[in-house]
């Protein structure tokens, strides 16, 4: 069976008083801390980026990153916290001790951060009050809120006072929130998509292949149907024959053997999943040429690898670690050391961007977002590769597709 290389990490009893321990810090401290690093002397630069932010880096020595993450400590009780109270609490802490990590990585450069950390326990008033205290005015940059409807709250504010914000973990459209200085890491969608679609029309000949959209059409199921729908009903320059169905049993009465059926399943429903599975290879075994592309969402479920293999199954994904490499290995050890427990999703995400923003900044100082589409980044769980748009913001369009080979999720691209 192949089953999500990285969900989210449950609570451990050691890592209960680890979060109690925060959670007293941050109530002590209340509404915020500020940490900051203790750089290390100064390491090379090369000397064409030294040439580039000399200047300006004399003038720029110190940057203010506001957090504004979900710790929801008012739904704990400090004296007695149960198991289930703190386990609310579990993303932000592990997104704030990867991010924090990140930072002290790219301070070995010689470059100051101040870090406030504030809790917006994923309430909107929370985040007015922390407007009105006139703190965030004062950051280079804002990271969070983490969910949609904070990061439409603070939208405006944002815009008025020309703040950077970064949108770290959600995966929402941009244009859900039109704002120009939005930093959307995550991949939306249409970047899913797009990558699945142009991966097709390169690998496949349209005059021979039908591409075929399994889609039950429940609400869930148009999220990536839709899209997946427009994008080869108005694909110009390499027209390929689309045909949907509501499932695959519909699809079987009408498939032509003389064909290749490239199915893109939209559901991440697992026992539609499951049976679409089964009736494909059942096709296949009766002759049908076909493959296989599935939901992003199928790397954090469990299918067998031996049937997702045989369809030569192929899933687009913005979160994959590769545990052998050096970097990934040196982080999981810089973790366990500091906080005693195993990296989640959310401790990787936020290593990697408070990493790239680190440098980011350091190297370029407070006009940092005019170089940030000239700076890619290979991360640990995903590259960073930002485009602009002036309505929308910055979008990472960095993304890999994933194939199931050899029993296991292999990058392909």
């Amino acid at each position: 069976m192949i089953s999500a290389p990285n969900h989210q990490q449950r609570l451990s009893g050691n890592k209960i008083f680890i979060t109690l321990a925060f959670g007293l810090l941050i109530s002590a401290c209340s509404p915020k801390i500020q940490p900051k690093s203790t750089p290390t002397p100064s390491a090379p630069e090369k000397k064409e980026e030294r040439a580039a932010t000399e200047p300006e880096s004399r003038k720029f020595t110190e940057a203010t990153i506001s957090m504004l993450l979900p710790f929801k400590l008012n739904q704990i009780n400090i004296n007695a916290p149960t198991k289930a109270e703190v386990e609310k609490a579990a993303l932000a802490i592990e997104f704030y001790q990867g991010f924090m990590l990140g930072i002290d990585s790219a301070a070995t450069s010689g470059f100051n951060f101040k870090i406030n950390v504030l809790d917006t326990r994923d309430y909107n008033a929370q985040i007015e009050s922390v407007m009105k205290s006139g703190e965030l005015a004062k950051s280079n940059l804002l990271v969070g809120p983490v969910y949609p409807d904070g990061q439409k709250y603070i939208a405006n504010y944002t815009i008025a006072n020309k703040l950077p914000i970064v949108s770290p973990l959600a995966a929402s459209l941009p244009q859900e929130f039109n704002n120009p200085n939005l930093i959307s890491v995550v991949n939306n969608i249409n970047l899913h998509v797009q990558k699945i679609g142009a991966h097709i029309s390169k690998n496949h000949n349209s005059e021979n292949t039908v591409v075929v959209l399994i889609n039950p059409k429940s609400s869930d199921d148009e999220v990536f149907g839709a899209p997946l729908r427009q994008y080869f009903t108005n694909l110009k320059n390499k027209k390929f024959s689309f045909q949907e169905y509501a499932s695959v049993f519909s699809m079987e009465m009408k498939v032509q053997k003389d064909k290749k059926y490239i199915v893109l399943l939209s559901s991440s429903n697992k026992a539609f999943v499951t049976a679409s599975i089964d009736k494909l290879l059942k096709m296949q075994r009766a002759g049908l040429n076909v493959s296989l592309y599935g939901h992003p969402n199928w790397t954090k479920q469990s299918y067998p690898a031996e049937k997702l293999q045989a369809l030569n199954t192929i899933v687009s994904s913005s979160y994959k670690i590769d545990y052998r490499r050096p970097a990934v290995i040196e982080f999981v050890k810089k973790y366990r050391q500091a906080y005693e427990f195993e990296p989640s999703e959310y401790a990787f995400k936020g290593y990697d961007i408070g990493l790239f923003f680190g440098n980011l900044i350091a190297r370029s100082g407070p006009n940092f977002l005019n170089q940030m589409t000239k700076h890619n980044y290979r991360g640990l769980h995903n590259g960073f590769h930002f485009v602009h748009d002036d309505k929308l913001g910055y979008i990472n369009t960095s993304l890999m597709l994933l194939q199931y080979k050899n029993f296991a999720l292999n990058t392909i691209e």
